[in-house]
């Protein structure tokens, strides 16, 4: 058995595998993500019988924690061949990579789980929660009948004529990423406190992603200006991920996915949708912490605080974070100040940390946690950290 990161340029051959085990994907899809994706991410492998076995891949993601930028990765395309599962090559690749991922500083990884106990053991933990929704299609739908079932079409939004007149939408080239860039940075960038950097590179790729889906990104105008866009695919039926739009433009996004929709299709789901839209919402991504002082360098306290406390950090897989850490805050500074300590009032497991500064728990519950010692001061002076609950990770690999 040999585990190693591949070359740049044998990438391809892990194409075989990913084949073999996620048939769902087209030819195009692969073709996209071999020529786009794979010629600028990691692929660590295991070796056995003189074939790929094994694969895990890292594809890099600059994101913004608060107000700081740090590169980190998405782990995609975790896959074992049939015959040589069930002997811990995924384990393996998991700590291989986190160990590397720890090296280069990198404050957090995220991943899209098949299902959250696969990755519960190696302390990742669900970080965003999609909104998820539906467009009836075709009028199709009574008003009565969309109120019944939640699926409202455009929350009481209406637009006058002329307004109608002057909308239009269409697919954008990549020629039109720098502009989806610059509207998205303007108008939602500053909702999140946790979130990918949407540049013109960013949008580029997507919209070749979602072409290699049948699909593409959609932009919305009004008047020769943008009000808005989203993605979408129509590999299988049609549907609509991130749509982002102004406010007033919802009856001109459910317009043109009511235009995009064939006969055939009654209900169009939408992922990652407005309030508006939205019926519900699903566990997306999980994120573990890699390198903690970095992590705890970007969270926030207000202004106006001041914080003084100790722990110890359990990281059963990432040893350089199971330390005393000292973290201060001061009076006119929003940064948290981190080092090394010897006196602890606590400790706390990484992914109970994890959970608790994504604002996924509370004080009271972290501190109830199994592994968890905490004294009353340091729950007070956590409590007044700027935990992250404002989050959005809408990315596919």
């Amino acid at each position: 058995m040999i585990l190693c990161r591949l070359k740049q340029e044998e990438h391809g051959k892990t194409r075989k595998l990913w084949e073999e085990v996620f048939p769902e994907d087209t030819k195009a899809f692969l073709d996209y993500y071999y020529y786009i994706k794979a010629r600028d991410n990691q692929i660590f492998v295991i070796e056995e019988d003189g074939e790929i076995r094994s694969m895990l891949h890292l594809n890099p993601y600059q994101v913004r924690i608060e107000n700081r930028f740090f590169p980190t990765a998405y782990i995609v395309a975790v896959a074992t061949q049939k015959p040589y599962r069930s002997r811990g090559y995924m384990g393996r690749l998991l700590h291989a990579s986190l160990r590397e991922m720890y090296e280069r500083k990198m404050p957090f990884t995220f991943l899209m789980p098949a299902a959250e106990a696969i990755y519960t053991p190696y302390d990742f933990r669900f970080v965003y929660d999609q909104p998820v929704g539906s467009v009836k299609t075709g009028g199709r739908a009574s008003r009565r009948e969309q109120e019944l079932t939640g699926e409202i079409r455009a929350a009481e939004i209406r637009t006058d004529a002329a307004k109608k007149e002057k909308a239009e939408d269409s697919d954008a080239g990549i020629w039109d990423a720098e502009e989806l860039a610059a509207f998205y940075n303007e108008h939602f960038d500053p909702i999140w406190q946790v979130t990918a950097v949407k540049d013109r590179a960013y949008y580029q790729t997507m919209i070749l992603e979602q072409q290699s889906e049948r699909g593409g990104v959609r932009i919305l105008r009004n008047a020769g200006q943008m009000t808005g866009f989203y993605a979408y695919a129509a590999e299988d039926g049609l549907e609509v991920r991130e749509p982002l739009y102004l406010e007033g433009a919802g009856e001109e996004f459910v317009h043109s996915v009511e235009k995009l929709a064939s006969d055939a299709v009654e209900t169009v789901k939408i992922y990652g949708c407005p309030a508006e839209l939205a019926s519900g919402k699903k566990p997306l991504i999980m994120a573990r912490i890699v390198c903690l002082p970095a992590f705890l360098c970007a969270v926030q306290v207000p202004e106006d605080v001041t914080l003084e406390c100790s722990f110890a950090v359990i990281d059963p897989i990432i040893h350089q974070n199971s330390r005393i850490w000292k973290i201060t805050g001061r009076a006119g500074e929003t940064q948290l100040r981190i080092r090394e300590y010897e006196d602890s009032e606590g400790v706390i497991p990484i992914a109970d940390l994890t959970e608790y500064l994504f604002g996924r728990i509370g004080i009271r519950e972290l501190s109830e946690r199994p592994g968890v010692m905490m004294s009353g001061h340091l729950a007070q002076e956590l409590e007044k950290v700027t935990r992250l609950t404002r989050v959005c990770f809408n990315e596919v690999v």
